[in-house]
């Protein structure tokens, strides 16, 4: 028989151990996230609304298995309707499907699609609503790149680039297939499909390389923005809003404009173009909403002063334009009325939206918004104002994943300037204890860190909470979303006070008793890799550790070496180098090589044509001269930034390895 203490003590632990995992019990287990958690979350985009207004057609972007070849994600076209039932898969992976568009009656989705057993190129397919196949439209020479029906369904303007000549194809055939530079270009021209007899014709003759376009109200003419060469830096610096006949003929510029051009529509009586662009030359981001007479003029700004910076415009009818904005660390969708600039906000929530579609006939719009809580999903909306209907659940595994929490946060810069970031703590944070830092720098530098779903495999900001770390992404000035005069605050000033937002971002945690001045980190890819660089050297002594992501550390080679050397020069620097030697090479992280001391991981895509791996690998062999442990993992196929599974797994998990070794 057993005493009452050998009675009492199972029982007592029984009783200890309910209790331990009581919580759990009743509020459900929750895991840590995972770079492989990361690595297979989905994303939506694209969302095409139907006429009737009664179904979403969008984009789910999937990830590849393990045992897949390598390559970026798969593409899917899914139908979600707006009122009852649940979205469903019109096509599925692994052929990769986008762009849907809808038939002007509704009863047809079209799509791009590379379907390598009805054509080798990409080109432009349709398929039933009410089931079936998809079927093949066009057999253009070249990958088709872009298309837009026109309102009366009759034509599709799609744009593809020119085709080998034959004796280019000779010429590669023979071993003769050498580049000089800028010398027998290919243009992206304007293509007009016949819906229904079938037939393709070019739109004009001219060497343009268009970049968007929309069709008229009354499809007689099409305006686009097209550039006198191809490339990334024609098309963010030197575009022009161009007006063409469907009949053909010359186009013909429609209206002087400078600096960049953003996203443009007609207003239903075609007698006006709203278009996004910049104030000047050297404005950071075509953030301004203006409008301008379809037959031509001068245009007129809708929003001088504004601290916002817009993304998308429409209309909603012949005097009011729709305008979606990022405004600090959210987005906001307002209508603006174009004569008496009255401004309406009709969504101005928790959530962020990164693509948007508008019915105008219907007054409905569909977005793809994510919020703190979760990724990207398909929603809808209305001018009342009401709220966003939320349509698509594909990761709701994430429910199941303990998230740490995070809040927009505010501090003051030099020259007392107010400056945001997103501050996510540490996933189980105790008030009171300090916490190593870690400062996750956006790109651009005109991007913007918003106050939505933070986490990518390039930025795992969730996976450093789940680690312990506090984790900072400054919107330091030279960001999007506060306003033209925010954007253009680093001009002639890179590395200068832009980076003392930074420091003082990291000084305002140390006073609030949040941060450990003495356990800080930073990482970013491109211009966030540049800051990284600039921390591990000119500001060594404050760094534990660094994380240089296709960052740029020599800005006098990287000018030479980039795609972009304008939109660079004169638009962020608003200088050339040469003009400016010393400024420039006083700003680049190798001229203050002897001050390093921060162990730094570089880390470089070999296909990266934004910031050539020379960039990395300069850092990377100044840093081992001088004894400083650092590493240079070159991946390749890469662009600027990583798309292949394996790749992103290897970088999350390097450097989650290297802040835990270094600043921990």
């Amino acid at each position: 028989m057993k005493s009452q203490r050998e009675r009492f003590f199972p029982t007592l632990f029984v009783i200890i151990a309910f209790s331990f995992f009581l919580p759990a019990i009743i509020w459900g287990a929750r895991d840590n996230i995972t770079a492989d958690i990361i690595i297979n979350l989905k994303s939506v985009s694209q969302p095409r609304l139907d006429p009737s207004s009664q179904y979403i057609a969008y984009v789910l972007r999937l990830p590849r298995a393990e045992k897949d070849e390598p390559g970026g994600r798969y593409s899917e076209i899914w139908v979600a309707p707006l009122h009852d039932g649940e979205p469903r898969r019109f096509t599925s992976k692994p052929v990769n499907s986008w762009g849907p568009q809808w038939s002007t009656d509704g009863a047809n989705i079209s799509f791009l699609s590379k379907r390598e057993d009805l054509d080798e190129s990409t080109q432009i397919y349709l398929i039933p609503v009410d089931g079936g196949e998809a079927q093949i439209m066009t057999h253009h020479e070249t990958d088709i790149q872009s298309y837009r029906w026109s309102p009366d369904g009759k034509w599709i303007a799609f744009t593809a680039t020119d085709p080998k000549s034959e004796e280019e194809k000779a010429a590669k055939e023979a071993g003769k297939d050498w580049t000089v530079m800028h010398e027998n270009e290919k243009f992206s021209r304007v293509w007009l499909y016949n819906v229904e007899s079938g037939e393709s014709r070019k739109l004009y003759k001219n060497d343009l390389n268009i970049w968007s376009y929309r069709w008229s109200p009354n499809n007689r003419s099409i305006l686009f923005q097209a550039t006198e060469s191809p490339g990334a830096d024609p098309s963010l610096m030197f575009k022009k809003i161009y007006r063409v006949s469907i009949r053909g003929g010359r186009p013909k510029v429609m209206s002087e404009t400078e600096g960049k051009l953003g996203d443009m529509a007609i207003s239903p009586d075609g007698e006006y173009l709203s278009f996004l662009g910049a104030v000047s030359l050297n404005d950071p981001l075509a953030q301004s909403a203006f409008i301008v007479p379809t037959n031509g003029g001068e245009p007129a700004s809708l929003t001088e002063e504004v601290e916002e910076s817009a993304f998308r415009v429409d209309w909603v009818d012949n005097e009011t334009v729709i305008l979606v904005t990022n405004k600090g660390t959210q987005t906001t969708v307002s209508t603006l009325h174009t004569r008496n600039a009255k401004r309406t906000y009709v969504e101005n929530s928790e959530h962020v939206i990164s693509s948007f579609d508008w019915n105008r006939k219907k007054g409905v719009f569909a977005v793809a918004a994510s919020t703190p809580h979760h990724p990207s999903e398909i929603f809808w909306g209305s001018l009342n104002g009401s709220g966003l209907i939320q349509l698509t659940h594909h990761n709701s595994e994430i429910e199941s994943i303990a998230l740490a929490k995070q809040e927009v946060i505010e501090w003051i810069g030099p020259d007392d300037l107010r400056i945001e970031g997103i501050l996510t703590y540490p996933l189980n944070y105790r008030e009171g204890r300090r916490y190593p830092l870690i400062l996750q720098i956006h790109g651009g530098p005109e991007g913007v860190s918003r106050n939505g779903w933070t986490t990518y495999p390039l930025g795992p900001v969730q996976l450093f909470a789940a680690e312990g770390y506090l984790v900072l992404q400054p919107n330091y000035r030279g960001s999007g979303g506060r306003g033209v005069e925010f954007s253009k605050g680093n001009h002639d000033d890179l590395g200068g006070k832009e980076f003392e937002d930074v420091l003082s971002g990291i000084d305002a945690l140390v006073e609030r008793g949040l941060a450990d001045p003495e356990r800080v980190g930073i990482g970013g890819w491109s211009y966030g890799g540049y800051f990284s660089a600039w921390a591990a050297t000119r500001y060594s002594k404050r760094f534990k550790a660094a994380v240089v992501g296709a960052g740029l550390t020599n800005w006098i080679s990287f000018t030479g070496t980039t795609d972009i050397p304008y939109e660079m020069s004169l638009v962020h620097w608003n200088s050339w180098w040469f003009d400016l030697p010393d400024l420039h090479w006083e700003r680049s992280p190798l001229s203050y090589i002897n001050d390093a001391n921060t162990p730094t991981l570089v880390v470089h895509g070999l296909r990266d044509k934004r910031v050539h791996p020379e960039q990395g690998i300069e850092l990377y062999q100044g840093l081992r001269i001088k004894g400083v442990p650092t590493q240079l993992v070159l991946y390749p196929r890469e662009p600027h930034g990583l798309t292949e599974r394996a790749h992103r797994l290897d970088y999350m998990e390097r450097v989650v390895t290297w802040f835990n070794k270094y600043v921990k």
